[in-house]
């Protein structure tokens, strides 16, 4: 489905009820806005490993302008503050007065951006291997320096500086980063990065890391966050260390911090069935 919006077509879809059956009776759920990650990536990762948190909530997975299955426009158009907006604007043409938001990664620095602009229409809020300032790329760089090979520095250096070429270029990277992104992917090579069906947009990656990243700054404005707010980190991240987390988490109210042991920037995958009922026991509170 797509909604136009905003002088674009922003691309959602959706899993489980809101409204459900319960026995007798209905029951209604909350619904919960999926904000994946790059800048660049898509959805469809979230359908690789957490649908099965439709379970306690409708989950709307969301491309971001110009990512995925959203109308291409131009690089320019690719920011920060146009992700934010959107996806309030999604919220209104949907009806939806109150709403849930999960982002991981990237999707989680629009969350955390969507939630200090507007805390009044959050009821919960999961920020999921995430960062809250530009300060996040130092600690990147300094990582794969520390724990990356020869292949992985030089080509880290297409993302630094936001010089990626092509949807190809994109998948080439995760090939050479697919070991420091997740501790298991050997064990589970069939959802590592590069082996996903994502459509990278290099284009919405470049005007990331080549722009906006380099001096975005949450950090003054978390207290404004009032809602319940659960932060979760990878113990091995490379890319967004727990360090950014633990910031996030002190910054926040209502917060609570999970830091999972063994496990890189792809938690999901790396913790899969802890991750998932973490996640479901903080929504069911």
């Amino acid at each position: 489905m797509k909604a136009t919006l905003r002088g674009t077509e922003i691309f959602f879809d959706i899993a489980g009820m809101q409204i459900r059956p319960l026995e007798n009776d209905f029951v209604e759920r909350p619904v919960v806005f999926m904000l994946h990650g790059g800048p660049g990536g898509d959805h469809l990762r979230f359908k690789q490993h957490s649908l099965e948190l439709q379970d306690v909530a409708q989950l709307i997975f969301i491309d971001h302008r110009g990512c995925g299955r959203s109308k291409k426009t131009k690089q320019s158009e690719y920011t920060l503050e146009n992700n934010i907006e959107d996806i309030e604007a999604l919220r209104q043409h949907l009806g939806l007065k109150r709403i849930c938001m999960l982002g991981t990664s990237y999707g989680g620095m629009v969350a955390q951006g969507y939630a200090t602009r507007y805390p009044k229409n959050l009821d919960k809020l999961i920020l999921v291997v995430t960062a809250p300032s530009y300060r996040f790329m130092e600690d990147a760089k300094k990582n794969v320096r520390e724990r990356g090979n020869v292949k992985q520095i030089a080509i880290c250096e297409h993302l630094w500086e936001g010089t990626f070429k092509s949807h190809k270029h994109v998948v080439e990277f995760f090939k050479h980063m697919d070991s420091l992104y997740s501790t298991t992917m050997k064990k589970h090579r069939k959802d590592a990065f590069s082996k996903s069906k994502t459509i990278w947009a290099h284009d919405a990656l470049n005007e990331g890391f080549g722009g906006f990243l380099r001096h975005f700054d949450f950090i003054p404005k978390l207290k404004k966050i009032t809602c319940p707010t659960l932060v979760v980190a990878g113990q091995d991240d490379w890319i967004c260390p727990p360090g950014q987390s633990k910031i996030i988490a002190k910054q926040i109210p209502h917060s609570q911090l999970k830091i999972f042991k063994k496990c890189g920037h792809a938690v999901a995958v790396d913790a899969h069935k802890k991750y998932i009922n973490v996640i479901k026991n903080f929504m069911k509170k």
